[in-house]
């Protein structure tokens, strides 16, 4: 990371948002570990591979905490700070709405989703792709690879081609592991 990109991320402040992220803790997940925890993955991901937009590290902390806590009050989201109403609208863009099925959802993302929002669902299908590594019931893991490289290998092929090898090696990694897994008497 360069000088500028360093200057860059100091003047962001994830205090608040990371305050709205304690909501989830508890939350367990299917694929393994915990939503409060995998916000946090997500962000890392993301600046991993460079992204350091302000606006899509905010809403990495929080992305799931409208779709995963249906009391969740968003005018909380809203009024952090100045970029409240962008990360809103980026979380809103990524939260798959309740009468949604998962492959339209993620559908509609690779065909009308902007550049922060299919970034983000790479880097959060990334972070769950790992925690999938942890998952011991071999059907999960498989439909959950399969979706992966139907629905998201698409979006991944349109924003970063390393984000895509990495999603690529994980599926290649999760099959194998689900396969000595099932063999076991």
């Amino acid at each position: 990371m360069n000088t500028e990109e360093m200057l860059r991320l100091k003047g962001i402040h994830l205090a608040p948002y990371m305050q709205l992220a304690t909501a989830l803790i508890g939350k367990t997940r299917e694929g393994g570990g915990n939503m409060f925890r995998h916000q946090f993955d997500t962000m890392s991901i993301l600046i991993d591979y460079g992204y350091i937009d302000s606006v899509l590290l905010k809403a990495s902390l929080v992305h799931d905490v409208l779709e995963d806590i249906p009391e969740f009050n968003h005018n909380l989201l809203m009024t952090i700070d100045y970029e409240s109403s962008d990360v809103y609208r980026l979380v809103l863009e990524v939260t798959r709405n309740h009468n949604e099925k998962k492959s339209d959802f993620l559908t509609r993302i690779f065909k009308k989703g902007s550049a922060n929002a299919k970034v983000l669902k790479v880097a959060d299908r990334i972070s769950n792709m790992i925690s999938l590594g942890f998952v011991n019931n071999p059907e999960f893991v498989e439909r959950y690879t399969k979706e992966t490289v139907d629905y998201v290998f698409p979006i991944a092929e349109q924003i970063d081609m390393l984000m895509l090898k990495e999603l690529q090696s994980l599926v290649e990694s999760r099959r194998k592991y689900s396969e000595v897994f099932a063999k076991k008497p």
